[in-house]
C-alpha cells in the first residue's frame, strides 16, 4: 500500500533553514525524513522523529548509495515526492573570517565540494526512480553568495553555490521529461541562531527591505516548489533576499 502522506526528504535539518522546513511540512501534512551526520538527539521532540532520522556524512560520497538504500527501505510504495538539498558548510578562519583563495587548501576544496555540491549530485542521481514514480521535485538550496562576492562566505562556499545553481538547471534539464522538476532557491540575509558580525548594518546598507528574512519566509518557498502551485515551474533559482540583490 502506498504512503497517504507525500514524502520529503531533507538534508541539512538540525538548525534555521532546515528546521523550519521540516516545521511548515509536518503542519501541510507531509512525512518527513532528514539527514544528518548528528546521531538523533532524544531531546528531539518532533513526532516519529527517531524513526525518520537518517545519519549521514556527506562528505563522504562512498556512502550516498548506502544513504539511498536506507531512504527506500522507509518509503512506501516507492515514492518519494520531494528531495531538498539543504545541508552546506562554509569554513571560516581561525576568528571567524571568510576565507579566500589564498586560505583555502586542496582539503578544503574538497571538503565544501563534496559537501554541497557532488554529495547533492549523487543522491539525486541515485534516488531518481523514486522521484520519478512520484513525479516529484528537487529543491537545491543555494545562496547569496553564489552570484557577488559576500563579506561573510568564504571563496569554497561561495563556489559551491554558483555550481549548485548550474547543476539545477542542469537537473532540470535532464529530469523534466521523466517527470521531475528541479529549481533552487538563493536565500540572503536570514535570521538564524548564528549571524557573523556586521550583518545589522550589511542589511541597512544593501538590503531594501531593511530587516532580516525569516527561515520561516525561506521555508515557504520551497513548500512552494514542491507542490502543484508551482507544476510549470523548472530550473529556476529563486532570490529571497528582500530586494538585495538588485
Amino acid at each position: 500500500m502506498s504512503d497517504p502522506k507525500p514524502v520529503l526528504l531533507l538534508t541539512g535539518a538540525s538548525r534555521g533553514i532546515g528546521h523550519a522546513t521540516v516545521k511548515l511540512f509536518q503542519e501541510r501534512g507531509w512525512r518527513i525524513l532528514t539527514v544528518s551526520r548528528q546521531p538523533f538527539s532524544p531531546e528531539c521532540r518532533w513526532p516519529n522523529a527517531r524513526e525518520s532520522h537518517l545519519q549521514a556524512d556527506l562528505e563522504d560520497l562512498g556512502g550516498i548509495a548506502g544513504l539511498a538504500e536506507a531512504v527506500r527501505a522507509r518509503l512506501d510504495g516507492g515514492r518519494l515526492h520531494a528531495l531538498v538539498n539543504n545541508a552546506g558548510i562554509s569554513p571560516k578562519g581561525p576568528e571567524g573570517g571568510r576565507m579566500g583563495v589564498i586560505e583555502t587548501d586542496a582539503a578544503l576544496w574538497t571538503k565544501v565540494l563534496n559537501v554541497n555540491l557532488v554529495s547533492t549530485a549523487l543522491l539525486a542521481r541515485a534516488l531518481l526512480p523514486e522521484l520519478e514514480r512520484a513525479r516529484g521535485s528537487i529543491v537545491n538550496v543555494t545562496s547569496i553568495a553564489g552570484s557577488r562576492v559576500h563579506p561573510f562566505a568564504g571563496v569554497a562556499y561561495a563556489a559551491s553555490k554558483a555550481a549548485l545553481a548550474a547543476l539545477t538547471r542542469e537537473m532540470a534539464h535532464e529530469f523534466g521529461s521523466r517527470g521531475v522538476r528541479a529549481n533552487a532557491i538563493a536565500p540572503g540575509e536570514i535570521s538564524t541562531a548564528i549571524l557573523s558580525e556586521g550583518t545589522d548594518e550589511l542589511v541597512d546598507a544593501e538590503v531594501p527591505m531593511k530587516r532580516l528574512g525569516t527561515p520561516t519566509e525561506v521555508a515557504q518557498t520551497i513548500h512552494f516548489l514542491c507542490t502543484d502551485a508551482s507544476s510549470y515551474v523548472n530550473g529556476a533559482e529563486i532570490h529571497i533576499n528582500g530586494g538585495q540583490h538588485v
